[in-house]
């Protein structure tokens, strides 16, 4: 049996929204830690809206070079799981989780193994509600967007420093753990 960790880390301006399309792309050397992050991870649990964004990698382009090829793979390989009330049906290797959200996660950090990571904002605080995240990781990009949607969703946790890191140029990654 394992005691899997749960681990909510998503990119963010200084001001701390989590919008992918205004943020851009990371860097090349701070995506090749993304592709490692995923690489190293146990699976990957999802909310419906950021599950919708990431089914972006299901499928090559023309125009990706070896990094996109190299990401979009990992992904795949990773088993999800897709927290979700409104979709009837998710992408290979995803499993959707339609209720009961909480037991079934609770059920995997008992079974799993390893850093099951956690992406979206709204899902994470439901799940820091429940007591169930055991590490934040903020990858702060040095954009300052002015609005959208916040890295926390709700009331931030009292939470503990224990790492920070430069990642790659100029991301910084913070990592947090429930005081």
């Amino acid at each position: 049996y394992g005691v899997a960790k749960l681990v909510y880390g998503l990119s963010q301006s200084l001001d701390g929204y989590v919008d992918h399309m205004k943020l851009g792309p990371p860097a090349p050397a701070a995506f090749r830690h993304f592709i490692e992050l995923v690489r190293g991870a146990t699976g990957l649990i999802y909310g419906r809206r950021t599950y919708e964004i990431m089914r972006y990698w299901d499928e090559d382009l023309p125009d990706w070079d070896a990094d996109d090829r190299e990401f979009a793979g990992v992904w795949r390989s990773q088993p999800k799981w897709v927290m979700s009330r409104s979709l009837k049906s998710v992408g290979p290797n995803s499993t959707l989780v339609a209720d009961d959200f909480e037991s079934v996660i609770r059920r995997l950090k008992a079974e799993l193994a390893g850093e099951i990571q956690v992406a979206g904002p709204v899902l994470a605080q439901s799940l820091t509600e429940a007591g169930l995240i055991d590490e934040y990781r903020l990858y702060l990009q040095p954009v300052v967007l002015g609005g959208g949607q916040p890295f926390f969703a709700g009331p931030c946790p009292p939470l503990h420093l224990v790492a920070s890191d430069l990642i790659a140029d100029d991301l910084i990654r913070l990592t947090y753990v429930p005081a």
